[in-house]
């Protein structure tokens, strides 16, 4: 889930930056500081939006850079159980599918890809054997967190599509259009059977 961040810290900005204006230097440092940054607290951050107070600079001896206190915020992505995510497959492999999800990649085991007995096949896809549907690279998908693991750098996503409304977008449109055919269909019986028994009471009638 995106959430906006507001921080306070001290940042170390390098030397290098000392030639421009204070809150350009703070800003430029906070760009580089936080690229590719995750904390398992705050998130991923995909973007310093804006820097909202720097206080004086401090130099420490045996440290060439300055450190200003300074209030900013982030935008930053958190990955929540339970949370649908949208994402695009970037990697089949033998035992899954990854998921890139804009921020961070995602794994879905292949006994999670959908309701049906899969396997990888030598095109690089898995494959459903009795639905005969198919995932490959670039499909788009929507899925569910059902798993995080915080062992090691960034977090490792546990992902499932064997749940109602998620899987490929396809497979989403092809149930929706399915499940609308059903209730036309189940309507239209309906509306039948009350006009059949509209039309027996209307016979008894002298």
């Amino acid at each position: 889930m995106f959430y906006i961040a507001e921080v306070e810290d001290y940042v170390r900005v390098a030397p290098k930056l000392f030639g421009l204006p204070t809150s350009e230097s703070v800003r430029e440092q906070l760009d580089e500081t936080y690229a590719d940054y995750y904390e398992k607290e705050l998130g991923k951050v995909v973007s310093v939006i804006d820097v909202l107070n720097v206080g004086d600079g401090v130099i420490i001896p045996g440290d060439g850079a300055a450190y200003y206190k300074c209030v900013f915020k982030l935008l930053v992505w958190k990955p929540e159980l339970q949370e649908l995510v949208y994402g695009k497959v970037s990697e089949i492999t033998n035992f899954g599918a990854f998921i890139d999800l804009g921020v961070m990649r995602g794994m879905i085991h292949i006994s999670q890809t959908m309701e049906d007995y899969v396997s990888f096949s030598d095109s690089g896809s898995l494959s459903g054997k009795s639905s005969g549907r198919v995932l490959k690279e670039n499909d788009l998908c929507v899925a569910r967190v059902v798993a995080i693991s915080h062992k090691g750098g960034e977090p490792k996503i546990g992902l499932t599509m064997r749940q109602v409304g998620l899987g490929k977008l396809e497979w989403i449109k092809e149930e929706k259009a399915k499940k609308d055919a059903d209730n036309k269909k189940a309507l239209k019986k309906e509306v039948s059977k009350e006009g059949k028994a509209g039309k027996a009471k209307g016979g008894k009638k002298k």
